[in-house]
């Protein structure tokens, strides 16, 4: 069974007979039970619904871009945001803010391609109230700036998770942000330095390495270079002569040691040579060496600086928890729960802080905290550990610790 209809499945070429239906928004493989609107065929109401809202405002070019699906919304939840409501957790995540305009960075790790980019950046067509969107493929950010008189941060967040860009907002983006380049501004100093006497001192050497210098130019070039090399050892390679001298107070062979030692060995060699006039030294060598451990430095630490290794658990929880009130059901954020208090926690939310079970049935995915992916069944009166994952419905405990606990 074929169906002909202007989306992205139908970009891909020629579908196999056996592969049966697929969606017009995602382009997976349809179940039995499918979604229709005229001709067009879905595999659940969520993709039905981006579908529709994208035809609506003539963003149907989305399913023509690079000919790629678009995001499957078929396991998304329906996520609850009223927790942005909240002035205080609304002002942390807040790059800037006037009378007028309000301008929000957020990571979607949804996006995957040319089409992405052009459906967030055509968000003013969904909402008069987005004044620009710009995103950062490679960082997988967007770059909001919204009236906040005509769409409030949480009805934004809500138009992104409606069309598959739900934000990634953890418990680590309220904590103080800091600044974006974890590099010292001294040690670009020092590279500059380095690559700066690396390029003389090879410049001054040219004639040597050919045996073109008078007997009198070659003593002054060796003492320029001499000069040149005074800073690049005990400025630009500081880092390694005092790692290496720290490690062996300790009794320790660190792996500066090496380093520090050729360098030191390099340029006591060089010095002797060109004061006794027996060669012409070591020293451009001795420039470059340091010159390209500092540019691996730096190319490792903003390598490292990208891949946030050092990430707690702020970086996997989430902002907010329900919590059950006699009032009712209530979207607080963590820092506020406390001992005593007790939240609903739903399939496949996290469990945000220590308690005991008072009321369903608990299938505990652990693997974030202890790497067994089988989740162990809890009764009502046992105790959840905090960064449990909920498999089954929903659940409700009584916290006995703190969130930072």
């Amino acid at each position: 069974m074929s169906i002909t209809v202007t989306n992205k499945s139908a970009s891909f070429g020629e579908v196999p007979p056996d592969d049966g239906i697929h969606c017009a928004h995602c382009g997976e493989v349809c179940a039995e039970e499918t979604v229709r609107a005229g001709e067009a065929v879905f595999c659940c109401e969520g993709c039905k619904m981006v579908y529709e809202i994208l035809h609506t405002n003539d963003l149907s070019q989305y399913y023509d871009i690079e000919k790629a699906p678009g995001i499957s919304l078929k396991a998304q939840k329906r996520e609850r945001y009223a927790w942005l409501d909240d002035p205080e957790i609304a002002a942390k995540l807040i790059d800037f803010q006037n009378e007028e305009v309000t301008r929000v960075t957020f990571l979607l790790p949804q996006i995957h391609c040319a089409s992405c980019i052009w459906l967030l950046e055509n968000l003013y067509k969904l909402n008069p109230g987005v004044l620009q969107s710009r995103v950062n493929f490679l960082k997988k950010e967007a770059y909001l700036t919204f009236d906040h008189q005509k769409i409030s941060l949480r009805q934004l967040v809500e138009l992104l998770a409606l069309i598959g860009y739900a934000p990634a907002i953890n418990l680590s983006d309220l904590d103080e942000k800091p600044p974006r380049d974890q590099i010292d501004r001294s040690f670009y100093y020092q590279l500059g330095v380095a690559g700066f006497a690396f390029g003389n001192i090879m410049l001054l050497s040219f004639p040597e390495y050919l045996g073109l210098t008078e007997v009198a130019f070659r003593q002054w070039f060796g003492y320029m270079n001499i000069a040149l090399a005074l800073p690049v050892v005990f400025f630009s390679g500081r880092h390694y002569l005092r790692s290496a001298w720290q490690g062996l107070r300790r009794g320790e062979l660190n792996i500066d040691v090496p380093v520090a030692l050729g360098m030191l060995t390099l340029f006591g060699r060089s010095v002797f040579e060109i004061l006794t006039h027996t060669g012409a030294g070591y020293l451009d060598s001795l420039a470059g060496l340091v010159f390209f451990l500092l540019a691996g430095r730096w190319f490792q630490q903003k390598t490292y600086y990208r891949l946030s290794f050092e990430r707690d658990y702020k970086s996997y929880f989430p902002i907010a928890a329900t919590l059950k009130t006699p009032e009712g059901e209530v979207s607080v954020a963590l820092n506020k729960l406390k001992p005593g208090d007790t939240v609903v926690v739903r399939h496949q939310e996290l469990i945000p802080a220590d308690g005991l079970l008072v009321k369903g049935k608990a299938r505990i995915d652990y693997s974030f905290v202890t790497g067994e992916s089988e989740p162990v069944r809890v009764a009502p009166g046992g105790k959840i550990f905090a960064g449990g994952r909920q498999t089954a419905d929903h659940i409700e405990l009584t916290l006995t610790k703190k969130v930072s606990q």
